[in-house]
């Protein structure tokens, strides 16, 4: 799983990072997104939904927020 601390990143910083990690990674690679921004699950949910990717979040700490990304299974 690759990891990206996008923590004290304002949009849309993260949103740019998860699009060079999907393109240079791969799309095949589940990503961890971490960030302290709330704004940044609505970039993240819209980049998922254009590109066929699953996403949840967890608010692991107050304000802090674990975003996961990977790819739909094939049926």
């Amino acid at each position: 799983m690759i990891e990206l601390d996008c923590l004290g990143d304002m949009c849309p910083i993260p949103a740019m990072r998860l699009q060079k990690a999907l393109k240079e990674e791969g799309a095949g690679q589940s990503i961890l997104l971490i960030t302290d921004h709330s704004c940044v699950m609505n970039s993240i949910q819209a980049i998922c939904k254009r590109q066929n990717l699953l996403c949840s979040s967890e608010e692991v700490i107050n304000g802090v927020w674990e975003i996961t990304i990977s790819p739909k299974e094939e049926s």
